[in-house]
């Protein structure tokens, strides 16, 4: 399997973790060659048949780039993993994953 092609996504989630990428280094909260160079280092060592964690290697680097800017806290960015974490274990199945669904901690 060869990494997505632009505009081929699996889930929703990684439709919109591109869309918003795209906005935030429109807004200037992340260098675009910045985060290039970052993603492609850390799918470095993946094969290049093996793109079933490619979004989340995407992710990772852009939290990464956000801590490291100051637009988030790394508290803050585990405090909402955990939360929708639990979010989704509360949601039924085929039912929206809405982060109001959290039962806390």
């Amino acid at each position: 399997m060869s990494p997505p092609e632009p505009g081929q996504f699996e889930a929703p989630w990684q439709a919109q973790l591109f869309a918003v990428t795209v906005a935030l280094a429109e807004a200037g909260a992340l260098d675009w060659s910045d985060w290039s160079a970052r993603f492609g280092a850390a799918r470095a060592n993946v094969p290049r048949d093996d793109a079933s964690d490619y979004y989340d290697h995407w992710l990772q680097t852009l939290e990464e780039i956000l801590v490291e800017r100051g637009v988030v806290s790394a508290g803050t960015l585990g405090d909402l993993t955990a939360a929708w974490a639990r979010a989704a274990a509360a949601t039924p199945h085929g039912s929206e994953l809405l982060l109001e669904n959290d039962p806390g901690p």
